[in-house]
């Protein structure tokens, strides 16, 4: 029987490129079998999603404040779209050359000093008296995560024990719990006493900076639990146009995913206070319940692919939302919050199903893999961010919503992604 149905349509003629990623799936999956008689190190996972909450959640906290810096310094839409690219772009840009370089010179302590940054940032930004201020200070908290990301990543692969789907998406849910924190804590906190009171969360930073010492002496002490490159005789490098074109299958799923992410995180706010005239503190309660929903959905989706294959949950999750956020900008308030829920929980479990299959992918490059996907994410939200903002200022934020409403529908491209299960096999 002809196997032109287990091949992607990629590249269906490329039998070579195909015996090359088999190849190499093969040892990467040997190596995961040492590893796993490793065992997984659950304390460790469970320090880098303690320090993945802390660390999203002093990134959520811009966001969240964008209403109260609206008010004081008389910012536009646009305006409000440059801090958070400012924000994302920092973070993104340096992410993927952070893993490259840690890939072949680990540094065990580089997440403390990533957090420090951090901590720089939020220090400025609480008492930043204008929008150039604002400016420098989201960049640093945007270094100190393009730092965090990657490395964190690594060390949990390393700390997995081959579970490398529960490790990424226990490690995902603490920052999407932290990212959900944020607005909770802007309508408690800052927005009844004032952007001052930003400096309480350096508590948070420094809390991080000791958990993360903490795990860079493991990770030193565990260089041997770090991915050993095989080589395979005769076969060809490992970026070759098969690999290359599902790479770039998965940058526009991520796309798809973050700029429909950022349309909820910058403007949601906005959006409800516009259209149905709540206060701000109110907003954020729905920012939150969505942002809640995201996290407590990503916990699903690294073991689910661990069991049925990363291509099914991405699947699933991206293009599983379509409907909702269809209906989303026309729904009433009451729905509007159900509905934010819903496409938060079928959501969250694409990214961290999209980062273990690009590891897979393209094995024994974990930490660049792991830079380049969390900083495109961050890119696309940072890029997201300004060009919804310019659009919101020419149009309206209604009209936002609208367009965006339709962006999961690219998730019809998985279709074209090998099937990295049946190539193991």
């Amino acid at each position: 029987m002809s196997s032109s149905i287990d091949q992607s349509p990629l590249d269906e003629s490329n039998a070579s490129s195909v015996s090359v990623l088999s190849q190499e799936l093969n040892a990467e999956e040997s190596q995961s079998q040492d590893v796993a008689t490793q065992g997984t190190v659950l304390g460790i996972l469970v320090a880098l999603s303690l320090s993945h909450l802390l660390n999203d959640t002093l990134q959520s906290l811009i966001p969240a404040i964008y209403p109260l810096l609206q008010s004081s310094f008389s910012l536009s839409y646009a305006q409000i779209g440059l801090i958070t690219l400012t924000n994302q772009l920092t973070a993104s840009i340096l992410q993927p050359f952070v893993g490259f370089y840690t890939d072949r010179y680990p540094k065990p302590f580089s997440l403390a000093v990533g957090m420090s940054s951090t901590l720089l940032g939020l220090v400025l930004l609480a008492y930043a008296g204008n929008f150039g201020h604002v400016l420098i200070a989201v960049a640093l908290v945007g270094i100190g995560s393009s730092v965090f990301h990657p490395e964190a990543s690594r060390v949990a692969r390393m700390a997995s024990g081959g579970r490398h789907g529960f490790a990424q998406s226990l490690f995902q849910v603490g920052g999407n719990a932290g990212t959900s924190f944020g607005p909770l804590l802007a309508a408690w906190i800052i927005l009844p006493h004032g952007q001052s009171e930003l400096v309480w969360f350096t508590l948070a930073a420094i809390t991080g900076i000791l958990l993360l010492t903490r795990v860079g002496f493991w990770y030193r002490g565990n260089m041997a639990r770090l991915p050993r490159k095989k080589a395979v005789a005769g076969t060809a490098p490992t970026f070759n146009r098969r690999v290359l074109g599902a790479l770039a299958i998965l940058v526009v799923l991520v796309f798809s995913k973050y700029f429909y992410l950022t349309s909820m995180t910058s403007y949601y706010t906005f959006f409800l206070i516009d259209k149905f005239h709540v206060a701000k503190e109110t907003s954020e309660y729905f920012l939150f319940a969505f942002l809640f929903a995201v996290a407590a959905g990503t916990i699903i989706g690294g073991p689910i692919g661990d069991k049925i294959g990363r291509k099914q949950v991405i699947w699933a999750s991206i293009l599983g939302m379509t409907p909702f956020t269809l209906i989303l900008p026309y729904a009433n308030l009451f729905w509007c919050c159900v509905l934010s829920v819903l496409i938060g929980v079928i959501m969250a479990s694409a990214f961290s199903a999209i980062v273990v299959y690009a590891q897979e992918l393209v094995p024994g490059n974990v930490g660049m893999i792991a830079g380049l996907f969390f900083g495109i994410a961050f890119g696309m939200g940072g890029i997201g961010s300004a060009v919804l903002g310019e659009l919101a200022d020419v149009t309206s934020l209604y009209f936002v919503f609208q367009v965006c409403a339709f962006l999961p529908l690219l998730g019809m491209l998985t279709w074209f992604l090998p099937d990295l299960e049946q190539r193991k096999a």
